[in-house]
């Protein structure tokens, strides 16, 4: 098993900080997801929650997945937090994704953020996720585009954990249509104050009838 992947890596990375993220929703899952019609959705590596929250405050019914069972119990915690309307259309689950979990399929949604796996745990683990998506459904993933290993901006030094949309567009048979596939620039601030160019990497694919 991967060492960044183990639940024992993620559990301790979350214990060293009271919140590791920044609580609010990924801006492509927004961005993309705002004009779909609400149904059954999947956040893989929900984290603390933020994006399934923001998924179930749009009226979508969502299982939110990590290996960290901290992370969850976060994620509960700030569930608990929410109108009891939105609270009822979360759930969390500790799944190990290198370990052939049990997941629900005919998905509306599939979402997946700031996931990075080497291969070919990558390849593996996506192409598994898109077998989940309903017809009608849709993929989303969002990643660290490679540019960004030369950006300045703090990234781990490990250039087989980042991956273009398009990489992820060739494991997806000809029963998809790729929407988006790009490399997204935006700019992002370090700790230190200073501004920097990166890139994200953004795959969406809707399942056809």
């Amino acid at each position: 098993m991967l060492v960044e992947y183990t639940q024992e890596f993620w559990d301790d990375r979350y214990r060293q900080r009271n919140r590791i993220w920044s609580g609010k929703p990924n801006r492509h899952l927004v961005a993309e997801t705002a004009r779909l019609l609400p149904g059954r959705a999947l956040d893989v590596g929900c984290g603390e929650g933020a994006d399934a929250a923001w998924l179930a405050e749009q009226g979508w019914s969502v299982l939110g997945i990590d290996v960290s069972e901290v992370a969850l119990e976060r994620a509960h915690a700030h569930s608990a937090e929410l109108d009891p309307s939105v609270a009822a259309r979360l759930h969390w689950k500790q799944v190990d994704l290198l370990a052939a979990p049990d997941l629900p399929r005919d998905l509306d949604l599939v979402s997946a953020q700031f996931l990075h796996l080497p291969e070919p745990q990558r390849s593996q683990v996506f192409g598994e996720l898109a077998t989940l998506v309903a017809v009608g459904g849709t993929l989303l993933i969002v990643a660290h585009d490679p540019s960004d290993l030369h950006s300045g901006v703090g990234r781990p030094h490990q250039a087989d954990l980042f991956f273009t949309a398009r990489e992820i567009a060739d494991l997806l048979d000809d029963s998809w249509e790729i929407r988006v596939c790009e490399s997204r620039p935006r700019i992002e601030r370090s700790p230190d104050g200073r501004e920097h160019a990166i890139s994200d990497a953004v795959l969406l694919a809707v399942r056809r009838g």
